[in-house]
């Protein structure tokens, strides 16, 4: 049995805050009970979101929680030709397409999530006009090679009540968009091929991944990489019930360790004291 390793992998698009706090803590005490180890990894595959100032931050808030990790960090933007060269597999094996499709264009479509090919004419048309475009997965492509595979898609779970198989439906995400024009690789492919790569046992993560699993199984079992066993925690709310959020710039732990908190009592008011 391969020893427990998780990851932490934080997304440098602004300043970490209490709800990344309540994750880095309940992943550490989650290793140190399986004596197992975390690595950490910052996954700033947004080019134009991330900034060096927020992956310096994320760097200081968790040695201030009293966190550690083995080094190297792995940063994804140092490793895009990793992911394209998933996407460039897949595309070879007839799995992927073009999608020039526009937001609204595909909102018109019956099933946005899966808007399908375009017709060689219409596409070779666009290709001359260089407009963008974004590489999908072909789910019906990807059903096709897998055969009766497909139906044996499945994950683990880890819940209260113990490890739980779970069929994996990677319909629910739809043709999966694995890159496009101003970013080199999407979420999935760089978050699962690192997973594989180094050797990540299990996957801790907040309750609003918890579909991740579902395509990522399908990456997995495309590429011929390990599955880990998955594992969602509870999400820290704001007042009004809703989670903490960077794209509403939510109370960072920079701003409340400057106005004087202690790393022991964002411990104790997030119930890790």
């Amino acid at each position: 049995m391969s020893p427990f390793r998780t990851r932490f992998a934080p997304s440098p698009t602004f300043y970490l805050h209490l709800g990344h706090a309540a994750s880095a803590l309940h992943v550490w005490r989650r290793a140190a009970d399986a004596d197992g180890e975390v690595l950490l990894r910052i996954e700033d595959i947004d080019t134009t979101r991330c900034r060096p100032e927020y992956t310096a931050a994320i760097y200081e808030d968790l040695a201030w929680l009293g966190l550690t990790w083995p080094e190297p960090v792995r940063v994804q933007s140092e490793h895009f030709s990793d992911y394209e060269a998933v996407v460039e597999a897949l595309t070879r094996r007839g799995l992927t397409y073009r999608c020039f499709r526009t937001r609204s264009a595909l909102a018109e479509l019956p099933d946005p999530r899966r808007p399908g090919p375009h017709a060689p004419d219409e596409e070779t048309e666009l290709l001359d006009g260089g407009g963008p475009f974004a590489r999908r997965l072909s789910l019906s492509a990807c059903r096709e090679e897998l055969g009766d595979a497909w139906e044996a898609l499945s994950f683990t779970e880890r819940t209260p009540q113990g490890l739980v198989t779970r069929t994996a439906d990677p319909m629910c995400e739809g043709d999966l968009v694995l890159a496009r024009k101003d970013s080199p690789s999407a979420y999935h492919v760089a978050a699962t091929h690192d997973d594989a790569l180094q050797g990540v046992t299990d996957i801790i993560r907040g309750e609003d991944l918890i579909d991740a699993p579902h395509v990522q199984t399908l990456l997995q079992t495309l590429m011929g990489w390990p599955a880990p066993v998955y594992e969602h925690h509870s999400l820290v709310l704001d007042e009004t019930g809703q989670k903490l959020s960077k794209r509403q710039q939510s109370i960072s732990l920079a701003s409340l360790r400057a106005d004087g908190m202690t790393a022991d009592q964002i411990r104790s008011r997030l119930g890790f004291s």
